[in-house]
């Protein structure tokens, strides 16, 4: 199947820009993201009171997990033959990969085990970047043939034996979930204790009242920004270009057709067709689709990717092991 990919490889168009109203799946209150020492983000904005719901950083830890399947701990289905690291254990079963891991390739799992092969052969391809300005296209082409996921969600190099440690890409797909007019809907209840109500709770035992802080919004909203400069200035083939802007729309759509639990007391789901901000006319196509067309764009980039069908392996066992 063929994806209409024209209005966002124009060199005039620098973003997509989609905002997707949600609402809770049952009743009106939902839990937002918290934060050490500091709870729900709450503040001020020239419409009323707004809640970050979910951040940015979450919301690209979700976005990864829509091409992961944890059950056969590999790419999902589509997306097989994508370039990634896989760290295995000396046996050859799976630990993790450039996929699941928090900073991708910039992982202690790839970069800080006894096999160096993985680091040797970046120190390799970057040696001429120690000096002068990084050549972002010629990273960037290193980047895309062995996690083209790094250049979606971005990467930091920060070892000081990969060009001193200053090898970094911006995230290319940026997202956030925000309530408009939020209002604290506050509630609470006990942990009872049948058997011994006056127990010591610092044991465990006893009664235990809680407070818990829930919320309502006039309205929630998910918005989604795909770089398509930044993808288009990673001066990559027509073809891993078409691949980019092709899994930025998967892990979009992805993410607004599939239940969006995010936590216990957060269940969201679409309460209208999404709205596309930019460009001007363009028409979000559905997870479907992009899921039927990406497989082809994938095989087509097949020669860019390193390893064995995109897939470069690396032994993990800790140093002091």
């Amino acid at each position: 199947m063929t994806l209409e990919l024209d209005a966002l490889l124009d060199p005039n168009q620098h973003r997509l820009l989609i905002e997707a109203e949600l609402q809770p799946v049952q009743g009106a209150r939902f839990q937002p993201t918290g934060f050490p020492d500091l709870g729900a983000a709450v503040f001020d904005a020239p419409d009323g009171r707004r809640l970050l719901v979910e951040s940015a950083q979450s919301m690209a830890n979700r976005l990864e997990a829509i091409a992961w399947d944890g059950a056969a701990q590999d790419l999902v289905r589509e997306l097989q033959g994508l370039s990634y690291v896989r760290v295995e254990r000396d046996d050859g079963s799976y630990l993790t990969s450039s996929i699941t891991e928090a900073h991708r390739l910039n992982s202690p799992y790839i970069l800080e085990g006894k096999d160096k092969s993985f680091l040797e052969a970046l120190k390799e391809e970057t040696k001429g970047m120690e000096e002068g300005n990084i050549d972002r296209r010629q990273l960037a082409s290193i980047v895309f043939s062995y996690d083209a996921n790094s250049l979606i969600h971005g990467l930091f190099l920060a070892k000081k034996e990969l060009a001193g440690g200053r090898l970094r890409i911006e995230r290319a797909l940026s997202a956030f979930i925000e309530a408009i007019d939020a209002q604290v809907a506050a509630s609470g209840g006990v942990k009872n204790d049948h058997v011994n109500p006056s127990g010591d709770t610092k044991k465990g035992f006893g009664n235990v009242p809680f407070q818990r802080d829930e919320y309502t919004a006039r309205k929630i909203v998910a918005y989604f920004s795909l770089d398509l400069a930044e993808i288009r200035a990673f001066g990559l083939p027509p073809e891993a270009t078409q691949l980019l802007v092709a899994l930025g729309l998967y892990k979009i759509t992805g993410f607004l057709e599939r239940p969006m639990r995010l936590r216990t007391a957060c269940d969201l789901e679409l309460a209208s067709v999404p709205m596309i901000r930019r460009p001007e006319g363009y028409t979000l196509p559905s997870f479907a689709s992009v899921q039927s067309a990406i497989p082809s764009l994938i095989e087509a980039c097949a020669p860019l990717f390193k390893g064995d069908r995109g897939v470069t392996r690396v032994k993990y066992q800790s140093a002091k092991g």
